[in-house]
């Protein structure tokens, strides 16, 4: 039987969910939400009383609402309460993850390009974010995680954010890609995988696997360990060109 403190979390749990199913395309009602969760309004009030202090939700006489980071806010605190993470996962839109991410790495002065496509050895790729900040360009995948992920998926998963990375670098070598570290003298890239929860493994083939809520720590930390870290440095083509013609001035002159 269960105790009281245990209902209780199963029924905060299921509220939670509720609110992130039916706040995926805005804001929803109470009368909604309590539907959903099958508990009563008056359990439902009592519940949303600490949310909305704490911040997870805004709540008014009519409606219920969250935004991108109160709702990723509240799908960890689901999976704190014992929800299944690919369930809670399945209710983040992909969008929303990519843009907590975007939102992150602006804050922390880098000039993003979103869902980047480009042509390399004639295939098309895509790089989920890539954020530049002089010297830095991390090139990042963002990942709807789930639990008993295996080494071998782990290993792709790694492996092809490598490899498009370094698609990415030959391409801005030759100046095929023009994005805002095109000119730069020094670029050091860095292949990245984002995640909604940490993982037994935090790094693989020395590429970082980033808890979204650590990501804000990661990218402080990242200058000081690029040594350290899977990276792949380079002068773009431009640069190489403007050293060119900055030699031939002087030999003339």
């Amino acid at each position: 039987m269960q105790n009281r403190g245990t209902f209780t979390q199963n029924v905060e749990r299921d509220l939670i969910i509720a609110l992130l199913k039916l706040t995926k395309s805005g804001p929803t009602s109470h009368e909604s939400i309590n539907k959903e969760a099958k508990i009563p309004a008056a359990v439902a009030r009592r519940l949303l009383q600490p949310l909305q202090k704490a911040g997870f939700v805004y709540v008014n006489r009519d409606n219920i609402e969250a935004d991108s980071f109160k709702r990723l806010e509240l799908a960890i605190r689901a999976m704190g309460l014992g929800a299944n993470l690919e369930n809670v996962s399945s209710l983040l839109r992909w969008q929303e993850f990519e843009g907590i991410a975007s939102v992150i790495f602006e804050r922390n002065r880098y000039i993003i390009s979103k869902n980047l496509r480009f042509r390399h050895a004639g295939r098309t790729r895509e790089i989920d974010v890539v954020a530049c900040r002089k010297p830095l360009v991390v090139c990042l995948d963002c990942k709807h995680w789930h639990h008993g992920m295996s080494a071998s998926a782990l290993r792709d998963i790694v492996s092809e954010q490598t490899k498009r990375t370094a698609a990415l670098a030959e391409c801005l070598q030759k100046s095929v890609v023009q994005i805002e570290c095109s000119s730069w003298d020094d670029i050091q890239m860095i292949p990245a995988v984002l995640s909604l929860i940490p993982t037994r493994v935090r790094f693989f083939d020395d590429v970082p696997i980033v808890p979204i809520l650590q990501f804000q720590d990661f990218l402080l930390e990242l200058p000081a360990h690029i040594a350290s870290l899977k990276h792949f440095s380079l002068m773009t083509c431009e640069f190489k060109n403007r050293l060119l013609n900055e030699r031939q001035h002087r030999v003339k002159t």
